[in-house]
């Protein structure tokens, strides 16, 4: 499986103009993390004027006329520091928590709308890696990094007035270090802004990895290849080990410079600033103060600086995700008059019959360069049975993922009850077609919660006529709790078979226009297999139904059998039609029915 990446371009200001929109919501809250910001950096800024105060006053004039407005004052301004401080802290903690909580809900969101296609070409590693690591890192930059920039950067700004103020020459020693900062940030940016790429692609390997080792826990186990998973989950590790480290080596430089150039503000202070003391030890004090209180701020910009190089990195990442556009979507005017998928008008929608017709159509999958289908035409009326067979891998799902919409036709259109599938909604067609998969997939919860996915407000009845149809019914009633039972992620504690007959029950509750079965009998057993093939015909009376199958006894009956090679639909017609043609079809239908015969010997 393939990443796609979010394009590499150049994001003006580190990023932060493409994520703004996003943080809209939070104005207000950012407006009060900044006032408490300001104000409690102003509280640390005149801290070293109350030392210079007690230096020059108390100590050098012996004079202690102001001594109690002194003590006020300064526990005052130490009160003020707790408070402020503490609200600014608990402000940003919150703003964090509901930016991530945000973000992540706006992600999550905009998948549900993507196209098939976009699933099939990420994998899960990387989309898990944007949806949490990411938008961590965004909401610590938008909260935090705030705070902290509002705080560091009054301080800086404060104790450079105060210091030209006491003095203007010892001052501008002690900032002309800042320009080559400046300078040497601009070198080193794009040095960290590629490693710091190449760490979080790297990371995003190796989560899928880590999902693939769980997911995959029994595949591993029966393959016996443990060995070779924990390998490969090495190697990518190593490889994150190394893309680490010289991210963090380019850092250190960079931290150590900075830090460096800090200090030597500090010495500058210490070397220049004797004549001052020999007047006035307050101001002295205070600017050994100023020199030394600002060098953690400078130190903090540098590390600001390059944590913002790395966000830009998720920022990417994350405002890519959502600018995306799914590759199959409504147009304006169809979202206009039935809605889209996370706000529907079902007022507006038409009843679904299941006419469908396949007009001219010609198709390749957007990454691949072969035609599937080449000016391809089949009309199904309502209530066909259509069958589509061919050997694994040939291609068979090909036609149901343009009839369920899930990719557009390359030429040609498919009509559904004389429309253009393009001029309905998506969710509309969705809504209208039941789909029972090879491996079924139950979400995390009760028999009754995953039923009712099928059907938000179907009552008890419902889904027990559901169930009884599929022949489900007797796995209710061996179920400790019922409907009530819990099935664990993803169907974990039912059988394959008990799953398969559940996933169908949920597909037919909803009474749904068309029936689509995807080789939903491959992976059951033979009394399972009995059990639908027994329920299909009570099922898909009066309603549209497509069956993909590997099994051609299954699908002897149908309406219209096509047959897929490689690929393409190279046959078509009812099962005796196909035989007569003495051609593709002969040959599996003959292969399989003496494989089955075999069997019977054999068994």
């Amino acid at each position: 499986m393939r990443n796609h990446e979010t394009k590499k371009a150049k994001l003006p200001f580190f990023g932060l103009g493409k994520i703004l929109p996003y943080l809209k919501p939070f104005w207000k809250r950012f407006i009060f993390i900044l006032v408490m910001g300001l104000l409690a950096s102003a509280d640390d800024v005149i801290m070293p004027l109350f030392q210079k105060h007690v230096l020059n006053k108390f100590i050098g004039e012996r004079d202690f006329t102001s001594f109690g407005i002194f003590i006020a004052l300064y526990l005052l301004a130490v009160l003020m520091s707790g408070v402020l401080n503490g609200l600014s802290t608990l402000r940003a903690t919150q703003t964090e928590a509901e930016i991530n909580n945000t973000l992540r809900g706006k992600l999550f969101a905009h998948l549900q709308t993507m196209s098939f296609s976009y699933f099939n070409q990420n994998s899960v590693g990387s989309v898990h890696a944007r949806l949490m690591s990411d938008t961590s890192r965004i909401g610590s930059l938008a909260s935090w990094n705030l705070l902290d920039a509002v705080m560091h950067l009054t301080y800086i700004v404060g104790a450079t007035v105060i210091m030209l103020i006491l003095n203007a020459r010892l001052a501008v020693l002690v900032l002309s270090v800042i320009p080559l900062l400046v300078l040497f940030f601009a070198l080193f940016q794009k040095i960290m802004l590629r490693a710091d790429r190449a760490l979080r692609a790297q990371n995003a390997k190796i989560t899928g990895d880590f999902n693939e080792g769980i997911t995959g826990a029994k595949t591993i186990k029966t393959l016996t290849v443990e060995e070779k998973i924990i390998g490969r989950f090495k190697s990518g590790t190593s490889s994150m080990l190394r893309k680490s480290v010289r991210s963090a080596r380019i850092h250190g430089i960079f931290s150590a410079v900075m830090t460096f150039a800090s200090s030597t503000a500090l010495a500058i202070v210490i070397w220049k600033g004797g004549y001052i003391a020999q007047s006035e030890i307050g101001t002295f004090s205070a600017f050994m103060s100023y020199a030394i209180g600002i060098s953690e701020p400078v130190r903090w910009l540098v590390e600001a600086i390059s944590s913002l190089i790395q966000t830009q990195v998720n920022i990417e990442r994350v405002t890519g995700l959502l600018e995306m556009k799914p590759e199959v979507s409504d147009s304006p005017e169809v979202i206009e008059k039935y809605g889209d998928t996370l706000n529907p008008k079902r007022e507006n929608w038409e009843a679904l019959r299941g006419d469908i017709e396949i007009r001219n159509v010609s198709f390749r999958y957007p990454d691949g360069q072969e035609t599937v289908l080449d000016n391809f035409s089949l009309d199904i009326p309502l209530g066909t049975h259509v069958a589509i067979v061919g050997e694994t891998g040939a291609g068979k799902s090909t036609l149901i993922n343009l009839i369920c919409r899930f990719y557009d036709p390359t030429e040609g259109e498919i009509l559904m009850d004389g429309k253009n599938l393009k001029e309905r909604s998506l969710l509309w067609l969705h809504s209208s077609i039941g789909y029972v998969l090879q491996t079924p997939h139950l979400f995390s919860g009760t028999v009754r919660e995953n039923l009712l996915m099928g059907k938000p407000d179907a009552t008890d009845e419902e889904i027990e006529n559901a169930l009884r149809t599929v022949s489900a019914w007797g796995i209710i009633e061996h179920l400790e709790d019922g409907l009530d039972t819990d099935v664990g992620e993803n169907g974990s504690l039912l059988s394959t078979g008990e799953k398969q007959l559940i996933a169908f029950a949920r597909a037919i509750i909803a009474d749904p226009a068309i029936l689509i079965l995807d080789e939903a009998t491959a992976s059951v057993d033979t009394v399972t297999e009995q059990k639908i093939q027994g329920a299909l015909e009570a099922v898909t009376k009066g309603r549209t139904t497509l069956v993909v199958a590997h099994r051609l006894s299954t699908v002897v009956n149908s309406d219209v059998i096509l047959v897929v090679r490689e690929g393409k639909i190279v046959e078509r017609g009812t099962h005796k039609e196909l035989l007569k043609m003495n051609g593709y079809y002969k040959q599996l239908y003959m292969r399989q029915f003496e494989d089955e015969e075999t069997e019977k010997v054999l068994g």
